[in-house]
Order: C-alpha cells, then structure tokens, then sequence
C-alpha cells in the first residue's frame, strides 16, 4: 500500500521561525565499557569528554551501549548535568537487544527543560503487528515520542536503529515500513530517523541502494553527503554518520580537532564523530546517520 504523497512531502520535523530551535545529535560511543575495567585513568579519562560533547545537544541518541547494570549511563548524565549547570538533563533506554547473547541498548539523553518523553516503543513486539524483530532487525528500531516546550510543533518522534553491518540495506529498507506504522498508529507526520545505519563504504553496493525506499524515493531528505568523512581515523574516509545538507544545517562534529586530542585519544572516546542538526526556522528533514 503506497503512501499518500502529501504524507512523504512532508516528513520530517518541521520547526518554526516564531519558535527556538533545536540541535539533535546521534553518537555512537563504543567505549562505552571503559569504566567497567579496572582502569582508573582510562575511566577519568572516558567521562572527561563525552560530557563536553553532549552538552553541544539538546537531544542525543546514544548507541551501542552494553553496560547491563545502567552504571555506565548513569554516571555520564550525572557528569553532563554536573558539566552544564543551565540545563537538566535525564534519559530514556530501550530493551537490551540482540538476537545472541551481544546484547546492546539505545538509549536518548536529552534536556528535560526543553524535552518531556510522551510514549516510546520497541519496534516490534514479538506477537504485535508488522514483522517479527528476528526476522528483519538484529536489534529492532526504539522509537520516543518527545513533547517540545520551544518548538510550534509540540510532538517529535525519533525512529532510533543500529542495523547489522551484513544486512544494512534490508534493514534500511524496512525502516520505511516502521514510517508507515508510525503514522498509522500515532497519527503525526514529525519523525526524523537516525542511528548507526552502516550505509556506507563497504556496507552498501550501487545496486542494492537502489532498493532502498528511503534511499531510492526522492521525497525522502537525507542530509549528510555521502562524500563527507565522519570517521576518527585519518587511513578512513567514509560517509557512516549522516545529517547534513542545506536545507538544514547539519554536520559532523570533529570533537578530535574541536578538544585538541591525538587520534589515539580520540578512539578511546569512539571511532566516529557525533553528527548534528540544528533544526532551522520553515524546514522539514529526515536524517540518517550511520557508524
């Protein structure tokens, strides 16, 4: 069943000249572990600048978390509303998904000054509509509804989704028919989609782009160029984190360069720059990014 074409003219969040804007980040930390070693200065030095790094946004997903007992989270909140005292800052995780017993989370930081959680969903429930997790998704899309107090538009949802490097491009595509349950079930056109997408380099070919709805329908905005480079390392060069293109600003941000850390440095913190958008006055968006 096709899609109303005024329905994907639209997609996207759309913030107004009358009202602030918002900076929305998607960062993939993969050290995520550090302080759960016995390594004190590794650990200080772990929550030294992910803080600084998050305080840039007013709402950041963070993936790839693998810290069962929810220390690791914690203590990064805690640091980031001790770091940014004109903010307050809370949270909201998924389930820990995995189809083996690699089990990861997705988990948003945001502003609770400015953001409230009005609903969240782990996409799918097994035994619920659309496609059984196991049989499309290695870890199933999170998706929160937030409540903007600064924005026109009140309700703003985010599609969050870590696909498996082998099966990014299925994976990619099915995301567009978690758009459609979307709007089926919550009725809203405002959802932005974001992640660790892996379309990128090695991941994606020519031809399976293709096929890929989100890819392929030009009514679909994806804001980073697929020439840009958001990896730490200097021996890459790939277009993994995406946001970005007029009409939205939007860009990685190179935190290496920005807090004057070798690469070395910056890889303990993780191997992919955060991506960021600030949502301007009078435009829709969709954003990928991928790690």
């Amino acid at each position: 069943q096709k899609l109303p074409v005024a329905l994907l003219l639209v997609i996207g969040l759309c913030v107004t000249s009358v009202a602030s804007s918002l900076k929305i980040c998607a960062f993939n930390v993969q050290n995520r572990k550090l302080c759960l070693k016995q390594n004190a200065d590794v650990c200080v030095f772990f929550f030294l600048f992910p803080p600084k790094i998050l305080s840039r946004c007013d709402l950041c997903l963070i993936q790839e978390v693998r810290d069962s007992k929810g220390e690791v989270i914690q203590a990064l909140v805690k640091d980031l509303n001790r770091l940014d005292r004109s903010n307050s800052y809370s949270y909201v995780e998924s389930e820990r998904l995995g189809r083996t017993t690699y089990k990861e989370q997705y988990v948003y930081i945001y502003r609770n000054n400015k953001l409230k959680v009005k609903d969240q969903y782990q996409y799918p429930k097994v035994g619920g509509e659309g496609t059984n997790e196991t049989d499309v998704f290695s870890r199933g899309p999170f998706i929160v509804r937030f409540h903007s107090s600064t924005t026109l538009v009140k309700d703003l949802i985010l599609i969050g989704q870590h696909t498996s490097p082998k099966r990014a491009m299925k994976e990619m595509d099915e995301l567009y028919t978690v758009f459609k349950w979307i709007y089926k079930n919550w009725k809203t056109e405002n959802v932005m989609i974001l992640g660790d997408l892996n379309a990128g380099c090695s991941y994606v070919t020519t031809k399976g782009w293709r096929a890929v709805r989100l890819r392929s329908d030009p009514r679909f905005r994806w804001l980073i160029g697929d020439e840009q480079d958001t990896t730490v390392r200097e021996s890459t060069h790939c277009a993994y984190d995406r946001s970005g293109k007029e009409p939205g600003s939007a860009q990685p941000f190179n935190f290496k360069k920005d807090l004057r850390l070798t690469e070395a440095e910056a890889l303990e913190v993780s191997d992919h720059f955060p991506v960021e958008v600030d949502m301007r006055p009078n435009h829709r968006y969709l954003l990928r990014h991928e790690l």
